[in-house]
């Protein structure tokens, strides 16, 4: 656990869905923000479950532990390919762990996302967002890219028809200078791409105040450019990002209240 912060209200920019209500969002991952992927975990109170869609594909882990991890747990994983194992998060997220050493300094390699037309969509994350294409194999209808070598990639995989978002879509962010992002913004109003959120200032209670633009790919994937500076100074690990989390969740009395009031959460 990296950080943890509640909100009473939504995100003006959707960072918690399209949901108005007190929210909460924990950030995990293998090492600081600055420098790792980390996955952003929203949780709605009082919404019990969400509708996936095809838009999500999975993350691909490199990490033997990881993979002794889920035995030992006895976690079902199911082989997929030599060496890979399929297995799934609470709520039907799929995760892709290769069993070898771990990649240093960061295992998550790449995140897969579903996209209806491979050649529209790598035109997109490549000729607009400037991605360099490492892999892409017309059989299997998938490309790999990325902004570094030595950081997480984005896998565009074709789903083979319509992309889904279901009711618990997420959005991949990426930081950059703050001075870049009227830039982006311009690019996409030139280029008459989706705008989500024009450039905005998004506060975080007792913390640094970022400012984002927010786009969507041909198929409605959302992503998110976060002004480096000021994100910098928010997403700074907090020594007790551990203790808020198991304090909202000791606090967060919901499942008992809807059980005592025989009322289910609602599904979104």
């Amino acid at each position: 656990v990296l950080r943890h912060e509640e909100f009473e209200e939504g995100c003006k920019a959707t960072c918690n869905g399209p949901y108005d209500g007190k929210w909460s969002k924990t950030m995990v991952g293998f090492g600081p923000e600055d420098d790792h992927f980390v996955v952003e975990l929203t949780y709605n109170y009082g919404i019990g479950e969400y509708r996936l869609g095809n838009d999500f594909r999975g993350i691909t882990l490199v990490s033997s532990q990881a993979v002794s991890n889920a035995k030992k747990m006895g976690w079902p994983l199911k082989e997929v390919t030599s060496g890979v194992f399929e297995t799934e998060a609470p709520g039907g997220y799929k995760f892709y762990l290769e069993d070898k050493e771990q990649l240093k300094p960061d295992p998550v390699w790449k995140v897969t996302l579903g996209v209806s037309n491979l050649q529209k969509s790598v035109s997109f994350w490549s000729g607009l967002l400037g991605m360099k294409i490492y892999e892409k194999d017309e059989e299997k209808q998938r490309a790999l890219l990325g902004y570094a070598d030595n950081q997480c990639k984005v896998e565009l995989e074709a789903v083979g028809g319509a992309v889904d978002h279901g009711t618990a879509f997420g959005r991949v962010a990426f930081s950059c200078a703050k001075e870049e992002l009227p830039g982006i913004e311009a690019l996409m109003k030139k280029e008459n791409q989706r705008i989500l959120t024009p450039l905005v200032s998004l506060d975080t209670p007792g913390k640094a105040t970022v400012q984002v633009v927010i786009l969507a790919d041909p198929d409605g994937h959302e992503i998110c450019f976060v002004g480096d500076e000021a994100f910098r100074e928010l997403s700074k690990v907090d020594p007790n990002g551990d203790k808020l989390l198991d304090d909202a969740m000791a606090a967060d009395k919901s499942d008992k209240w809807f059980a005592d009031h025989n009322r289910k959460k609602v599904s979104a």
